[in-house]
């Protein structure tokens, strides 16, 4: 009986909260499209980078970062090629979250174990999007040195930059060739080139291919040697993935030595519960091991974090 009531409140607030959520998510689209128009003309360039916020600021609130979530994890799933709604994400999430909350505290009996849970399980859908979106931008980058390649050969036959990228469409699989599809359909349709590279350096947010919408924009508004700079722009591509590559290969032994420590001790906990019980026992019984437990557990995903933070590194 216990068990059909938990169930039934369960489903009763995910209803609940699938509906505010889905009316909330609503309005803001709306408050955000009013705010496109209302302020069109202040919309800023995507190619630009954004320079250290200016020390004359009016107050401590005015230097904190305005941050959309609900528009944060739409970009997210656009970069990592899920074009679903963000309703459907979030109604996962939080019946994700509401499940490891109800597992929890069904099992131990512990609240603390129970938010712990839920916010362990409502990340799993965000951890999801994240891999896709490295999987999706590692595999773009890779097909780019040699789409800039065919694109230069094309220049040098006398094609035009749109003939070019419809051979790369037509030559490269996804990831590169549907971006590239998406962007010679929007210029046929009247959008200018530049405005969608833009758009497409916005679902594909890497530095090389900042680096050719760049000299995409000078080439169309100034006037250059196209093919030339993507001869040079193609070594310099190769030279920062054999780079990267150098760095991972050098970091290797490190990051599996931060896992190794982060896993040892829950490898040892669980070897003494299989071999001998009575010496971890006192963990999930005796409140001061559980205070113990909880405390080694949050130390010990600290530290895994702080490994991981230690040997990122950013070029």
């Amino acid at each position: 009986m216990d068990l059909l009531t938990a169930c039934a409140v369960f489903f009763l607030f995910a209803g609940v909260g699938a509906a505010a959520i889905h009316r909330s998510l609503d309005r803001a689209a709306l408050v955000h499209r009013l705010d496109e128009v209302i302020h069109a003309g202040q919309t800023a360039d995507p190619l630009a980078r954004l320079g250290p916020p200016s020390r004359a600021a009016a107050g401590l609130f005015d230097r904190l970062p305005r941050v959309n979530l609900v528009l944060l994890l739409q970009r997210q799933m656009w970069q990592a090629g899920m074009y679903q709604t963000v309703e459907r994400i979030l109604t996962t999430i939080a019946l994700t979250g509401l499940s490891g909350a109800l597992l929890g505290y069904s099992i131990t009996r512990d609240p603390v174990i129970a938010l712990v849970l839920a916010a362990g399980l409502a990340t799993i859908p965000i951890l999801y999007i994240g891999v896709k979106r490295k999987r999706r931008l590692k595999s773009f980058l890779l097909q780019l040195p040699f789409a800039l390649d065919l694109l230069k050969s094309s220049l040098e036959a006398g094609h035009t930059l749109q003939r070019g990228m419809q051979v790369i469409e037509q030559e490269f699989s996804d990831p590169l060739g549907g971006e590239f599809r998406t962007v010679v359909e929007q210029s046929r349709l009247g959008t200018p080139l530049t405005q969608a590279l833009a758009e497409m350096l916005r679902r594909v947010p890497l530095d090389d291919l900042r680096l050719f919408v760049v000299a995409v924009k000078v080439q169309v508004e100034v006037g250059s040697s196209l093919a030339q700079i993507l001869a040079r722009l193609c070594e310099i591509v190769r030279t920062r993935q054999t780079l990267q590559a150098q760095i991972r290969a050098l970091t290797a032994q490190s990051r599996m030595s931060g896992m190794v420590v982060g896993l040892l001790p829950i490898i040892v906990l669980a070897m003494f519960w299989f071999v001998q019980p009575s010496y971890t026992e006192m963990l999930f019984t005796d409140p001061t091991g559980k205070i113990i437990l909880k405390t080694a557990i949050g130390l010990d995903f600290g530290a895994f974090l702080i490994i991981r933070r230690i040997l990122k590194v950013n070029f």
